[in-house]
């Protein structure tokens, strides 16, 4: 279930997509006819129709974000991000080579948080 890895939702697209799924489900056309439209399961337009009645077209605005909340802030990841460019030396590592353990080490060093170090990878490519 869900999204292929490094593909990310669209959500302003899914909310405009479920926008049109209301006005279209107001105007008095089947759950079927507006799955057609907008090219979803009836099943979806199903539950937005539910949702609909429940609590208009309110409730057919952005869906709030999936997943676990991120560990680390914007400003933590900022201040990871200066010091990986700072180099490991200055860290007190013997070579000048940011391993995935010794990023690892400086995160949890610099924010308290411990993440594994295949998560670390995913961190790295956030902040390019």
């Amino acid at each position: 279930m869900g999204n292929p890895e490094g593909v990310r939702r669209d959500f302003a697209a899914l909310e405009e997509r479920r926008m049109e799924a209301g006005r279209l489900l107001k105007e008095g056309l089947s759950q079927s006819e507006v799955a057609r439209a907008v090219g979803v399961h009836r099943q979806s337009v199903s539950r937005w129709a539910r949702e609909l009645e429940q609590s208009g077209m309110r409730g057919l605005r952005k869906a709030k974000y999936t997943g676990r909340p991120a560990k680390l802030s914007p400003a933590q990841l900022r201040g990871i991000e200066h010091a990986l460019k700072r180099g490991p030396e200055a860290f007190g590592f013997a070579t000048g080579l940011w391993t995935a353990s010794r990023v690892r080490d400086l995160i949890e060093y610099r924010t308290g948080v411990r993440y594994h170090e295949d998560h670390v990878w995913r961190i790295l490519r956030k902040l390019n």
